[in-house]
């Protein structure tokens, strides 16, 4: 069975400083089957730890739509942020990638969903994050397990790591795949390893966006 976390940024993410090949000693340090990288609306991130280790990595993005984020694996170019949701979905389809929703109902981030657009996209979209290791709030993991259920949507978990450390703490258990269409198969029969991040990881985050506009400064 592969271990996977779903949910990882580098420094190509405004508010993270782990370089791509510290992720990936992270990742290998954790036991992980992948490294999954998702920054903030870009795959050079991705790119990055795809030259250091292609057979390791798989490209993705956390791509900020009108309505809320989506999370892209298997990309090959980078999505733009402040499209439609079904806009972002009919590019990554474009690009062969399977799209998952991130934290759906974790209100304390402005990437969450309303209602009415989640329930609008569900048909769209081949997996929901169904425990983000950042949501501090229990109930907005239950409740994001929850619709993935009712809605027959496989269920993902990712620990939304910004730090180096937090990388593989939250994993998901499924059978291993090589591309796009085995990731959709191998998500029907995944298994949610949860572990919920301390507090602090917030502050690591803040003090990782002061950094990058202190560098971009």
């Amino acid at each position: 069975m592969f271990l996977i976390d779903f949910h990882v940024h580098t420094s190509a993410s405004p508010d993270c400083l782990t370089s791509p090949a510290a992720a990936l000693a992270a990742a290998r340090a954790r036991g992980l089957s992948r490294l999954v990288i998702t920054d903030h609306n870009t795959i050079a991130g991705a790119l990055a730890a795809a030259r250091l280790a292609p057979d390791f990595v798989i490209v993705g993005e956390e791509v900020m739509t009108t309505e809320g984020e989506l999370l892209c694996y298997f990309l090959r170019e980078t999505i733009p942020p402040g499209l439609s949701p079904e806009e972002t979905i009919a590019r990554a389809r474009g690009q062969g990638a399977v799209v998952a929703v991130a934290h759906p109902f974790d209100t304390r981030r402005k990437g969450h969903w309303q209602p009415a657009a989640l329930r609008r996209i569900a048909p769209l979209v081949d997996a929901l994050e169904g425990f983000n290791a950042r949501c501090f709030s229990a109930r907005a993991n239950q409740q994001a397990l929850a619709f993935a259920q009712e809605r027959g949507l496989p269920a993902l978990a990712g620990s939304d790591a910004h730090t180096a450390w937090e990388i593989g703490r939250t994993a998901t258990v499924l059978p291993p795949f090589g591309h796009a269409a085995g990731l959709r198969a191998a998500l029907r029969q995944a298994h949610l390893r949860p572990r919920r991040a301390p507090y602090w990881v917030v502050l690591a985050s803040r003090y990782a966006a002061w950094r990058q506009r202190k560098r971009g400064a």
